[in-house]
């Protein structure tokens, strides 16, 4: 196994076991192996299985299967905007609208590491939603605050810095940077390839 995908094991093993039940629909219950195709060492790509540790970006087919260990769940409760299933990319992307950066990550047990979240429309849809961000400066706080956590470091041991490794680190192997594709206010963002 290699480094990046022994860290992320680890990092996302270190992840379910401290958040406990609160984040039990976005790692996967012991109980019921989590269905998908395993991607980075424990990270499952593909409907049903957690791309990452963050709730956002998981994989879904309704918004009802999003934000489960989140405080108020699918049913909105803390979460700021409407909880939203994306279904025009592979798997699905659960997110929910916005309408600035500080809408994501506002409720209790939304966002789980450091890697910020920003409010972007997606492709020719005018509705906001909050995506994991791989912009550049959004990376480099990521890594330096979850560097003794196992993810991504950046290149000094994985042999090199891209937004695209970042992305398979944090939000699952089957991820990569790109833009959101919302015109003007487009932001580079990781979303299933």
């Amino acid at each position: 196994m290699s480094r990046l995908r022994t860290r992320t094991f680890a990092a996302l093993s270190l992840a379910c076991m401290l958040a406990g039940a609160a984040t039990e629909a976005a790692c996967g219950s012991s109980d019921t192996p989590p269905s998908g195709t395993p991607g980075d060492g424990g990270a499952l790509d593909g409907a049903g299985g957690p791309r990452g540790v963050e709730p956002a970006g998981q994989a879904c087919t309704a918004a009802s299967q999003c934000y489960g260990g989140v405080d108020g769940g699918a049913d909105g409760g803390a979460i700021s905007g409407d909880v939203t299933c994306i279904t025009k990319v592979p798997g699905g992307y659960c997110t929910h609208t916005c309408t600035q950066d500080s809408e994501c990550c506002a409720a209790p047990g939304e966002c789980l590491t450091a890697v910020k979240q920003v409010c972007s429309p997606f492709e020719n849809q005018s509705a906001q939603y909050c995506f994991l961000s791989c912009e550049d400066d959004d990376i480099a706080k990521a890594i330096a605050a979850n560097a003794d956590a196992g993810y991504y470091d950046g290149g000094a041991v994985d042999g090199g810095a891209t937004a695209d490794l970042y992305c398979e680190s944090y939000a699952g192997a089957a991820t990569s940077c790109r833009s959101s594709g919302g015109g003007s206010k487009n932001r580079k963002v990781c979303i299933p390839k």
